[in-house]
């Protein structure tokens, strides 16, 4: 009899104590799906969404990691040499619920230095990490009401047709600023993912 192939390992399951804890364990949360500090400058804006797969139908359990400057295009980097003015770190991370849904509280970023001395429009990145994936999915979040979108080199890399998948639809909610960005994994309207 054969036993056939082992297959590889899949991301997850998740070790929840430094997944997303928020509040579980007895220890101070280093990241969560709230970004704010209480110093940090700028718009303070909610990002919700959801994470279909290829037929449609919501991922109940993947996890997602963002990355960003802050309002002043800065990043909480030994990488980024100019000074900082807040305890802002730019890092957050949670998982998806029951519909798949996924919120981060943070502020809107500046706009970052790009290639080639130009300038990138603020975006945020994002990981998307899920049962069945090898690798983690990189993407950006793109917002609908910033006219340096045009400009962005790295943008301007992705087919036009398909540069909607990148955009962050701006809502207002209560007074509060929202942002909705979908995530699709696969089929007809794939979020573009670039190769890191």
């Amino acid at each position: 009899m054969s036993l056939g192939i082992t297959p590889s390992q899949t991301v997850g399951p998740y070790f929840a104590y430094g997944l997303t804890p928020n509040g579980k364990y007895a220890w101070k949360d280093t990241f969560g799906n709230n970004l704010i500090t209480p110093d940090a400058a700028g718009e303070r804006i909610r990002i919700e969404g959801r994470v279909f797969d290829g037929d449609g139908a919501p991922i109940t359990d993947s996890m997602l990691e963002i990355w960003q400057a802050d309002a002043q295009g800065r990043y909480a980097s030994p990488a980024d040499p100019r000074p900082r003015n807040s305890t802002f770190q730019g890092f957050g991370r949670t998982g998806t619920d029951a519909d798949g849904r996924f919120v981060f509280e943070t502020i809107k970023p500046g706009p970052v230095p790009g290639p080639d001395d130009t300038t990138q429009a603020p975006h945020i990145l994002v990981a998307v990490y899920g049962r069945g994936m090898l690798r983690q999915s990189y993407t950006r979040i793109y917002f609908a009401d910033e006219p340096g979108n045009a400009a962005d080199p790295i943008l301007a890399l992705v087919p036009e047709e398909r540069r909607a998948t990148l955009i962050a639809a701006k809502s207002d909610q209560n007074g509060h600023t929202v942002y909705t960005f979908d995530i699709r994994l696969q089929g007809d309207a794939e979020t573009v993912f670039f190769e890191i």
